[in-house]
C-alpha cells in the first residue's frame, strides 16, 4: 500500500511508523551489560567511662572525719580508685571543696593542705606513723591547698580494670596560730574521669 505524504491522515501515519521505528532502535540499547553486587555488615559498639571509689563509688575512707587536729597534726584516708569502665582514660581530676568559707579552707599558706600518695600494694597501718607503703609510695600529689582541683599523674587506673591504692592526707600546717583555734569544716572530695583524647584504629 502506498501512503501519500500529501494528506492529513498519510501524515498522520507515517510519523506513528517512523516514531515507533525510532523507539525500537532506542530500546536496543538498554540490553546487555555486566553487574555484580557484592555487601558485608559490621558490629559496632561504644564504650564505657566508669570510676569507683572503694568498688562501685563507695566513700570508704574518706567519710570518716577527723577531729581536734592541732598545728602539725594530720589526718590520713586509704582510698581505692578503680576503673571500672571498658576504655582507658586520658585523665583523673580531685577536686577537694570545703563547705564552709572560713581560714582552714581559704588560707592557702597556713589553712589545710592535700597530700595524695599512691601505694602498688595494699598501704600498711603503723603504731605511731599512720599508714606505710612497703613497695615504696608514689607522690602524687604534695602539700596543695585544700580547696582546688588537681589532675592525678601516674595512675594505673588510667587503663581499664585497672586500681589505684591511694592515700588522701589532709594537714593542717604548724604555721597556724590562734586564728585557727575552734574552727570547723568539711570537704567534699570530687573525682572525675575523662575518656583518652587519643584516638584508636579499631
Amino acid at each position: 500500500m502506498n501512503i501519500s505524504l500529501k494528506t492529513t491522515s498519510g501524515k498522520i501515519l507515517a510519523s506513528a511508523a517512523l516514531l515507533g521505528t525510532a523507539a525500537a532502535v532506542a530500546g536496543m540499547g538498554t540490553f546487555g551489560g555486566f553487574t555484580s553486587t557484592t555487601s558485608a555488615s559490621t558490629a559496632v559498639d561504644t564504650a564505657t567511662t566508669v570510676i569507683g571509689l572503694n568498688g562501685h563509688n563507695a566513700v570508704g575512707g574518706l567519710s570518716i572525719g577527723a577531729t581536734g587536729l592541732l598545728p602539725g597534726d594530720r589526718a590520713e584516708r586509704l582510698v581505692t580508685v578503680s576503673n571500672l569502665g571498658t576504655a582507658d582514660l586520658g585523665s583523673v581530676t580531685l577536686a577537694s571543696t570545703p563547705a564552709v568559707a572560713n581560714a582552714l579552707g581559704t588560707d592557702k599558706a597556713h589553712g589545710l593542705n592535700l597530700t595524695v600518695e599512691s601505694c602498688a600494694t595494699a598501704w600498711t597501718a603503723t603504731a605511731t606513723a599512720g599508714y606505710s607503703c612497703d613497695a615504696g609510695a608514689v607522690q602524687i600529689l604534695t602539700g596543695q591547698p585544700i580547696a582546688g582541683s588537681s589532675t592525678l599523674g601516674n595512675l594505673a587506673s588510667l587503663a581499664a580494670g585497672k586500681s589505684d591504692n591511694l592515700k588522701i592526707t589532709v594537714a593542717l600546717p604548724k604555721s597556724a596560730d590562734n586564728a585557727f583555734q575552734g574552727l570547723k569544716n568539711s570537704i567534699d572530695f570530687t573525682f572525675d574521669a575523662t575518656q583518652r583524647t587519643t584516638p584508636a584504629f579499631k
